[in-house]
């Protein structure tokens, strides 16, 4: 159905945030309706707080205060700054008293709105760059819905496009590389009314699934416009689940990897449910498996209880799996290849400069509900892998490799950086706040200082074949990660998600989507990082490495935003007036713009509105001015994004999803009656390429 800009939508069901039950069902198996998987009683930061009090009983509150004024300042070497004016910004302009517009955010924002479209301010245009179904290969046959084929699929753009890289090719950006991410596939949605029964999928159909995921890469060219198009070239390739991935690193080889089709553990055939990524300095992209869970099929049927526990921790159980792959492959099925399941969950490298080229698993950046993996180089010119795990209660990693990048994207440097992924030191984050634990109450009240902020650490898992957890070896922290960073006691997050460095101020950013269960009966209470009970509309995180090194183990944090309706005590924007901002829900991937701007899209909005693209500044008198680029259509979630000079990508996920194939809620985006059809969407400014940058008047 079409629906009029500015009129809300209700939320269509009683899920904890604004997706459909589908989306639910099909994108992450349901996850927020399971108990979360992780079940550990390993310390959280409430009591990290309480402990710390309880041992220092003369410290008075003021005290405590004082440290978190001087939190950023204390670790970065920069002198002390007021609690009124955090000390990364001192000389900056002061929070609350807004400037001129922060170059690259100059644009009117556009409102909160249910339209079946891709709305943008005025003053700009848009394009759709490329469609699920569209050809990527050649020989691909035009997109038919009702015709569909495996063999079609696997040479056509895939489904649900979430992660979007741009590599350019030339100094001037005319030709690039464009990399997309597919995370996964709803089969109720993408084939005709009538042919699809989720009980009983044909082997076609299943087929067609394995196609659809993965990723593409084609070559785009600038639109003398300023757009962007896609255009026959070498480069193009489609990587689906039949597509050949060597593993390496430490645990490459491992008894747990092995299976009946592959006694080497070396070789794995497919990635699935690829979330965010990120391109490396080298030119090539790295990308998380992420909800590889409910792919596998009864989980239930494993009695021996060490292997059981394993299976829980990361969210299998139960017996047939919702899309039944189980039947046409056994890898699918844990009680006949008890292995396959440690083969997902990892983060991905494509060269996409070398069609030919053989993509890698990573077993050294640790297995998890990987979202995204970005990198920073250390000051002795190491790589810093930062990598967030997507679930209610999980953690956030960091990978610092033991040898040295090599500057270019030559094949020789990206065949000598690649290496340097699969030898280093996996850590996780303890996050410690300054705050005393009575002023954190859940209610998102801000402490006394005016800031949730403290300081953390890294703790290291495991380095090449050396474990740093008790009772594991290396290679059981690599393929049982979640269990090994509970043991250390790691701090409990809402749904980390998409975490980059921003290359202009150099402190590194997090995306906490949400979670509904914070402080929940037996659950985690309320943090100073996390500071909200029941925490429906998330927030952002900022850190600062110790000295600003990526390879320190030491850092100070503060969160950035904590979002919602800025009409509701319980949400911040870095200090910034609440009636100047635009309401934003559910942050979920996060990009920076060449003036060091932080941009978010978001997923799962809980306003009741659509979700959509934020450009935030983080210094100087407008930090925290949230203002909103674009909106998707209806049930649709932003993710992508790439925000260049005078381009904006963003990849429309999931449109209209949940209605079903027959009444799609949805026509986006080819209008009339169609079905919907994940896409990737170019916006830049009036006027041809080079005569408007982004955000600029």
């Amino acid at each position: 159905m079409s629906v009029e800009p500015g009129r809300l939508l209700p939320l269509l069901t009683s899920h904890r945030s604004g997706r459909s039950p589908v989306t639910c069902e099909y994108r992450c198996g349901n996850a927020c309706a399971h108990p979360a998987p992780n079940e550990s009683d390993n310390e959280y930061f409430g009591d990290v707080v309480r402990n710390v009090l309880s041992r220092r009983g003369a410290l008075r509150a003021g005290a405590v205060m004082t440290a978190a004024a001087a939190g950023f300042a204390a670790l970065s070497g920069t002198a002390a700054a007021t609690p009124t004016v955090p000390p990364a910004l001192a000389g900056r302009g002061q929070p609350g008293k807004p400037g001129r517009p922060v170059p690259g955010t100059d644009f009117d924002p556009v409102a909160p709105n249910s339209a079946d479209a891709v709305i943008i301010p005025d003053g700009y245009e848009q394009e759709v760059v490329i469609r699920w179904g569209d050809p990527v290969l050649p020989g691909a046959p035009r997109f038919d819905f009702n015709k569909q084929t495996a063999a079609g699929q696997a040479k056509q753009f895939g489904y649900n496009c979430d992660f979007v890289g741009l590599i350019p090719q030339d100094g001037s950006g005319w030709r690039n590389l464009l990399v997309v991410n597919h995370e996964y596939t709803t089969e109720t949605d993408m084939f005709p009314a009538g042919t699809y029964d989720p009980n009983n999928p044909t082997e076609e159909q299943v087929k067609i699934a394995w196609a659809a995921h993965g990723l593409s890469v084609v070559q785009a060219v600038r639109d003398p416009r300023g757009g962007l198009k896609v255009v026959p070239s070498r480069y193009s390739r489609r990587i689906t689940m039949d597509t050949e991935f060597e593993v390496r690193g430490p645990a490459a080889g491992s008894d747990y990897l092995k299976t009946s089709a592959d006694p080497t553990g070396r070789k794995v055939f497919g990635t699935q449910n690829n979330c965010a990524g990120g391109v490396t300095p080298w030119g090539t992209v790295l990308s998380g498996e992420e909800n590889f869970n409910q792919y596998f099929a009864n989980a239930g049927t494993v009695t021996d209880p060490v292997a059981a526990a394993r299976l829980r921790r990361y969210g299998l159980s139960g017996a047939a799996s919702t899309r039944k792959w189980e039947r046409f492959d056994k890898r699918w099925d844990v009680a006949q290849e008890p292995n396959e399941v440690h083969r997902f969950g990892w983060v991905v490298e494509i060269d996409p400069h070398d069609p030919n080229s053989k993509p890698i698993k990573h077993t050294a950046l640790g297995r998890f509900k990987h979202e995204a993996a970005n990198i920073k180089i250390t000051k002795d010119n190491r790589v810093a892998v930062y990598s967030g795990d997507d679930e209610r209660f999980d953690y956030i990693y960091k990978f610092v490799s033991k040898g040295k990048y090599k500057k270019g994207t030559s094949a020789h440097a990206r065949r000598h950086n690649s290496a340097l992924l699969d030898d280093g030191t996996l850590y996780v984050a303890k996050f410690t706040g300054n705050s005393p634990a009575s002023e954190i109450d859940g209610t998102g009240k801000l402490p006394s200082d005016g800031e949730f902020d403290g300081y953390g650490e890294w703790i290291p898992l495991a380095s090449g074949d050396k474990s740093f957890v008790d009772g594991f070896t290396a290679e059981e922290v690599y393929i049982f990660t979640r269990l090994a960073a509970d043991k250390v006691g790691a701090t409990k997050m809402d749904r980390p998600e998409d975490i980059e460095a921003n290359p202009v101020n150099g402190r590194v950013y997090a995306a906490l989507t949400n979670n509904s269960d914070r402080g929940a009966a037996g659950k985690a209470a309320a943090d100073e990082a996390n500071p909200r009970n029941g925490n429906r509309n998330g927030h952002v995180l900022e850190w600062e490495e110790d000295r600003g090194d990526a390879a320190s183990t030491k850092f100070s944090w503060r969160l950035l935003l904590v979002c919602g309706d800025p009409a509701t005590a319980d949400t911040y924007f870095g200090g910034f007036p609440k009636d100047q901002v635009s309401p934003i829900s559910c942050p979920d991937n996060v990009a920076f713009d060449p003036y060091g701007n932080l941009w978010v899209s978001t997923d799962g909005n809980a306003l009741g509105s659509n979700d959509g693209l934020f450009s935030v500044p983080v210094d100087g008198p407008n930090r925290g001015q949230v203002k909103q680029f674009l909106t998707v259509p209806i049930g649709a979630e932003t993710c992508g994004p790439v925000v260049t000079e005078d381009l904006v990508l963003v990849a429309v996920q999931h449109p209209g999803e949940g209605a079903g194939a027959a009444n799609p809620e949805s026509h986006w985006p080819d209008g009339g009656s169609a079905n919907p059809r994940p896409s990737v969407v170019a916006v830049w400014k009036k006027g041809r390429r080079g005569a408007g940058k982004i955000g600029v008047r």
